[in-house]
C-alpha cells in the first residue's frame, strides 16, 4: 500500500495509520449557514442533489470549513428510485413522500432495473469531480440506502413511526416483500459499481430503519438483501471497502459483522468497547460519538472522542459520530469535533 492513498481509504484497508480518520454523517448539511443560505436560493431538495453543480458545491462545503479525512456526496438514499420507476419528492420538515406506494405484485413486476449511467449520470460526474478536487487530501464516499430501508420508504410511502405497512406486508404476503427486496438488492449493487467506477473509493450503506426489526426478522427481511449487495458489489470491486450503518442497532450488532461489510459503523447506544467486543476482529469500527454530545462544551466533545479513540485502540477505526450531525448544531462545535479528532495523539498525551 501506498502512503500516497488518503488517510481514510488507508484505516478502511486495515493498514496501520497515524491516527484515526474523522468524517460525520450528514456532514454537509442544514447546520452550516452556507448550505442554508443556498437553500434559500434552491429551495428544492431534489434540485440540490440531482443538479451536479450544486450537490458537488454542497459536497464540498464542509471539507472548506474543516477538511474532514472523507468527502461524502451530497445526495439521497432515494435518488436511484425515479430510475426503477418509483416517483418521489422530499418535502422540508415532512421528509420523503412516494406518490404511489408499492403495495402489490403487479407493481413490483412493473419496477424497472436499475441503470444508473442512464438515470442518474450526475451522481457519477460530482464523484468525478470530488476525487479531483480532493486528491489524496481527503477520501471520496459514496452511498446508498439498503433493501429494506428503501423497501419501507416505497411500502410505507413516507416516513413510518410504527412500519405498520410494511410489516404486516411481511407478516401477510412475504413473498411480495421480497420480490421487492431482491429487485432492490441487484439495483442498489449496481449503483454502488457505478458510484465506485466513478470516483467513490469507500461507500456506506445506511439501513437506517432496519433497527426496528426483530432479530429473526433482520435475519429473513434486512440481512440476506444487505449480504446480497455486498456479494455482488466485492464480486467487481473487492477491494473498495464497505461500511453498514443501522440506527438502533446494539440488538444485531453481531448480525451486522456477519454480512460481509469491511466496517460496521456503530449507533451511540452501545459502548464502544462493548461493540468491539461484539465483532470480528476482521470487521472494523466507525462513530458512536452521540451528536447530541455536539451541542455540549468544547472539553465534553474532547473528552469523548479521547475515550471512544483509547476504547476502539486496536481496531481498524474511523472516527465518526453515531448518526448525523443535528440541525441546530454550532458550527464552532463541529470544528472542535474535527479538530480534536486531528489531535487525538496531543489528546492522549495531556490525559495521561
Amino acid at each position: 500500500m501506498s502512503d500516497s492513498l488518503p488517510l481514510l481509504l488507508r484505516a478502511a484497508l486495515g493498514e496501520s495509520v497515524e491516527r484515526p480518520p474523522v468524517w460525520m454523517m450528514r456532514q454537509a448539511g442544514r447546520y452550516m449557514e452556507v448550505y442554508r443560505n443556498l437553500r434559500d436560493r434552491h429551495p428544492s431538495f431534489r434540485e440540490r442533489s440531482e443538479n451536479p453543480d450544486l450537490s458537488y458545491e454542497i459536497s464540498m462545503q464542509p471539507f472548506k470549513a474543516f477538511e474532514p479525512d472523507g468527502v461524502i456526496l451530497f445526495s439521497d438514499i432515494l435518488t436511484p428510485l425515479p430510475g426503477m420507476g418509483i416517483d418521489f419528492d422530499i418535502v422540508e420538515s415532512k421528509g420523503p413522500l412516494i406518490q404511489e406506494p408499492i403495495r402489490t405484485q403487479a407493481q413490483v413486476n412493473a419496477l424497472t432495473p436499475l441503470n444508473p449511467e442512464s438515470s442518474m449520470p450526475f451522481v457519477g460526474e460530482v464523484l468525478g469531480r470530488l476525487r479531483e478536487s480532493v486528491g489524496n487530501k481527503a477520501a471520496v464516499l459514496g452511498f446508498v440506502g439498503a433493501p429494506w430501508t428503501l423497501a419501507a420508504y416505497v411500502v410505507e410511502g413516507k416516513s413510518s413511526k410504527n412500519y405498520a405497512v410494511i410489516k404486516s406486508m411481511a407478516f401477510q404476503e412475504p413473498n411480495l416483500l421480497h420480490s421487492l427486496l431482491d429487485h432492490f438488492a441487484q439495483s442498489i449493487a449496481n449503483y454502488l459499481c457505478y458510484q465506485i467506477s466513478s470516483g467513490a473509493q469507500v461507500v456506506q450503506m445506511f439501513d437506517s430503519w432496519a433497527g426496528q426489526l426483530s432479530p429473526i426478522d433482520y435475519d429473513t427481511f434486512a440481512a440476506p438483501y444487505q449480504k446480497k449487495v455486498i456479494d455482488l458489489v466485492k464480486a467487481k470491486h473487492p477491494n473498495t471497502p464497505t461500511i453498514l450503518y443501522i440506527s438502533g442497532s446494539a440488538g444485531v450488532l453481531e448480525r451486522m459483522g456477519q454480512t460481509g461489510v469491511d466496517i460496521v459503523s456503530l449507533d451511540w447506544t452501545v459502548d464502544m468497547a462493548d461493540g468491539c467486543n461484539r465483532l470480528p476482529l476482521n470487521v472494523g469500527v466507525q462513530g458512536n460519538v452521540d451528536p447530541g454530545l455536539l451541542f455540549g462544551t468544547a472539553e465534553a466533545i474532547r473528552s469523548r472522542i479521547l475515550d471512544t479513540v483509547l476504547k476502539a485502540k486496536g481496531r481498524k477505526h474511523i472516527l465518526n459520530l453515531g448518526h448525523g450531525i443535528l440541525p441546530g448544531t454550532p458550527e464552532k462545535n463541529a470544528q472542535v469535533f474535527f479538530e480534536a479528532g486531528k489531535s487525538v495523539d496531543e489528546l492522549i498525551r495531556t490525559s495521561t
